[in-house]
């Protein structure tokens, strides 16, 4: 047998493997998503460049000030690279990502990526914190009350959940913000109205950010479990005389959870703006203070750090959302079953 055989025969098992996870569910899930998470990333970036300029003014009068001479405003363009061709300043921007460089601050001139890295602990606190705060309670919630009232049962708890659930999730993060300082930080004065540092100081804001979000997924989780306790195996459990928690825990639960998880990755993605949000209400030091004063300011580098930051975040978390899905539910993945 020739080298060249033997070889064939040695690389066989390998391209076996590889052809049998191309083939799989997990394997075309991954590879769809890698693509689809290289494009999303990449339309991201390409936006974030092309959106910031549009912002009116020019960022060397908003750093030197209406007073600056035109020689001095012209010589800080120059330094800033703002007088090349744009497709030269994306190609700038473009390398710098590949390199994760994300450029110099027009103002301070520090590198923007310790900005963010000094600031995402603020940003991150509060938007995870806020899905956390989510995910714990609308779940229970919901599906105790879509429990209770199942079948027609209690009317006047489902009618009362659904009209309270609907007005707390269409209410504003920031003016629930506002009520929770007025009550708590003037009224009470049991939890500080701003800042950082203070004890609790993280509290209220979590708390206005997730008070919409979670009744919103609340009701949908109520939706789905009535839908779900209307299955025929979920009667066959229970004439099955099958202990109660067992039944909606085991059975109920993994079946609401894929539209569940659907929506909540959308709203959650969106907590990350809404964090932005709130830290200018709360005057905490994180990135959404950080930008407000970098479009003030038309620091270009920060703005599209952030944006880029706050995107790449949210890109992540829906990924994230379609692993679970994929784990609770694997025709969600698509492609060939593994059976």
């Amino acid at each position: 047998m020739s080298g060249a055989e033997l070889t064939s025969l040695a690389d066989a098992p390998a391209l076996g493997i590889r052809r049998r996870f191309v083939r799989s569910s997990w394997g075309g899930f991954a590879i769809r998503r890698l693509g689809g998470l290289l494009l999303s990333l990449a339309l991201l970036a390409i936006l974030t460049f092309l959106i910031v300029p549009l912002i009116p003014g020019d960022p060397a009068i908003a750093i030197l000030g209406p007073d600056a001479t035109p020689e001095a405003i012209a010589a800080l363009r120059e330094r800033l690279n703002l007088d090349s061709p744009l497709w030269t300043q994306f190609a700038l921007y473009a390398q710098g990502l590949f390199t994760f460089d994300l450029g110099a601050s027009f103002r301070y001139g520090t590198p923007v990526t310790t900005t963010i890295m000094t600031k995402l602990p603020y940003t991150a606190t509060i938007a995870f914190g806020a899905i956390a705060v989510v995910i714990v309670v609308a779940i229970p919630l919901g599906m105790s009350i879509g429990v209770l009232t199942r079948a027609g049962r209690r009317p006047a708890l489902a009618t009362g959940f659904g009209a309270v659930a609907g007005f707390l999730a269409s209410f504003p993060a920031y003016v629930a913000a506002t009520l929770l300082i007025v009550v708590f930080a003037i009224g009470l004065q049991i939890l500080p109205a701003g800042g950082a540092t203070a004890p609790g100081a993280f509290v209220m804001p979590i708390a206005a950010l997730a008070l919409g979000p979670t009744f919103a997924v609340a009701r949908v989780v109520r939706q789905e479990t009535f839908e779900v306790l209307q299955q025929d195996y979920m009667r066959t459990a229970r004439g099955r005389r099958i202990r109660a928690a067992r039944v909606y825990l085991r059975h109920a639960l993994p079946n609401l959870m894929a539209s569940t998880l659907t929506l909540t990755g959308l709203i959650l993605a969106g907590l990350l703006g809404g964090a932005v949000i709130i830290e200018t209400v709360f005057s905490l030091p994180g990135l959404g203070l950080e930008v407000v004063q970098a479009i003030i300011y038309r620091d270009y580098p920060v703005i599209q750090g952030i944006v880029l930051t706050i995107g790449a975040l949210a890109i992540i978390i829906n990924l994230v959302i379609d692993i679970l899905l994929g784990l609770i539910d694997p025709r969600t993945l698509g492609g060939p079953s593994d059976d």
